[in-house]
C-alpha cells in the first residue's frame, strides 16, 4: 500500500469494523460520513484476521463485501519491528498489551493515520492519534 496523507485516511480497528458489520452503535452511518468527507477507510490485515476469527456462521459473504470497501494495509517488516518495540517499551512500564493490538497501532503510526477504536485503553501509545467515536 502506498501511504496516503494522514489527513485523508483513517485506520479502523477491529471493534469498529465489527460494529459496522453488525450495524451497532451507528457505525455504518458514521463511516459513510467519513467517506463523504473524503476520508479513505483503511484497516490492518491483522484486523481482517480478527474479524474472520469472530464471525458468526452466515456472516462470511457480508463480511467479504464490507472488507472489499476498505484499503487493506499489510504488515511490513518495519511495522512488525515497530510493534515489537512498542510492546517491549510498554512491558517495561508494567503495561501488558497483545501483539495484535501493537501491530494495529504500529500500522497507524507508520502511515500517520488516526486510529478509530472502541478500545482506547488498549491504544494509549505515545504519538498515536485516536479518532473520537460518536
Amino acid at each position: 500500500m502506498t501511504p496516503t496523507s494522514s489527513s485523508a485516511a483513517v485506520l479502523l480497528d477491529t471493534t469498529v469494523i465489527i460494529d459496522a458489520l453488525r450495524n451497532r452503535n451507528q457505525r455504518r452511518a458514521w463511516l459513510e460520513q467519513l467517506l463523504h468527507s473524503g476520508k479513505l477507510l483503511a484497516t490492518s490485515v491483522v484486523s481482517v484476521a480478527e474479524v474472520y476469527g469472530g464471525l458468526i456462521p452466515g456472516e462470511e459473504a457480508g463480511t467479504r463485501a464490507q472488507l472489499a470497501n476498505l484499503e487493506l494495509v499489510p504488515v511490513s517488516p518495519r511495522i512488525a519491528e515497530k510493534a515489537g518495540l512498542i510492546k517491549a517499551a510498554l512491558a517495561r512500564q508494567g503495561r501488558t498489551h497483545s501483539i495484535t493490538d501493537m501491530l494495529i497501532a504500529a500500522t497507524a503510526l507508520e502511515f500517520g493515520y488516526p486510529l478509530a477504536t472502541d478500545n482506547q485503553k488498549h491504544f494509549q501509545i505515545p504519538g498515536l492519534v485516536l479518532l473520537p467515536l460518536p
